[in-house]
């Protein structure tokens, strides 16, 4: 596909999103990441922030609020994915969407041995330049922090990037989600793409943590915590106005 026809496809699945406020999307590269599991290389990746009243309550674990939130956001997402999958198959391009939420279907069968899928939303954002892995395991992205949920579109099309992948972590010294995190699942390493994410988080701790604090304060089955999300610095909206550009004076 020629520069400007790639151009032109990144800017009408742009156009579908709701709006530039509480939505990012970023164009991914893979690379052979998904060799053996999908016959697809590049990914259309759709963030959308998490309400921030909703998770400056989180404070000891999940809340009924969160909860809810997690799942209106999750059914957004997919919404959203669904009509840019549509688009694509319209336009002559094949495309799989990958749902925000994991269907039993998707689950591989070593999935208990691992708690490892076959395709990372996170993985693909850090591909697209929408930001790092953190010390709980957590996308933190630009715009939101970790106050973001995700979904993916899989093409075989190559679409023109908005960003550069980002492979180093941008936490710096920051272990406020360590300290707090209650399953103790991270042990502070940062990450970067050559690292196995075993090497810096435990993720059978987290589940561990999630069921346990999601039976206790939701009477609920799942596995849903949230403090690191709440807790983050680089997610609090005062941090987010602060980086905001100021426009500079024009000479007279």
């Amino acid at each position: 596909m020629a520069h400007r026809e790639a151009l032109t496809l990144q800017n009408e699945i742009i156009s579908l999103l709701p709006d530039r406020e509480n939505y990012v999307v970023g164009f991914a590269d893979m690379g052979d990441l998904m060799a053996g599991y999908y016959p697809y290389r590049y990914a259309v990746v759709v963030g959308k922030r998490l309400d921030d009243a909703i998770v400056d309550e989180i404070e000891d674990g999940p809340t009924m609020p969160y909860y809810e939130l997690y799942n209106s956001t999750n059914d957004e997402l997919n919404g959203i994915t669904a009509k840019i999958s549509r688009f694509l198959t319209q336009n002559g391009i094949s495309c799989l969407q990958i749902k925000a939420t994991v269907r039993a279907e998707d689950i591989p069968p070593d999935f208990g041995k691992t708690l490892r899928m076959n395709f990372s939303h996170k993985m693909a954002a850090t591909r697209a330049g929408l930001g790092w892995i953190g010390k709980t395991d957590l996308l933190v992205s630009k715009a939101f922090g970790p106050r973001i949920r995700l979904a993916t579109v899989l093409t075989h099309q190559p679409i023109e990037p908005c960003g550069t992948p980002i492979t180093e972590s941008r936490c710096g010294a920051c272990d406020i989600c360590v300290r707090l995190c209650p399953g103790e699942a991270a042990n502070g390493k940062l990450w970067n793409s050559t690292l196995d994410r075993d090497e810096f988080y435990n993720a059978f701790r987290c589940m561990e943590a999630c069921r346990r604090l999601s039976q206790e304060r939701l009477n609920r089955n799942v596995h849903l915590c949230g403090i690191c999300v709440s807790v983050c610095p680089l997610g609090k909206p005062s941090k987010r106005r602060n980086k905001k550009k100021i426009p500079q004076k024009t000479r007279a």
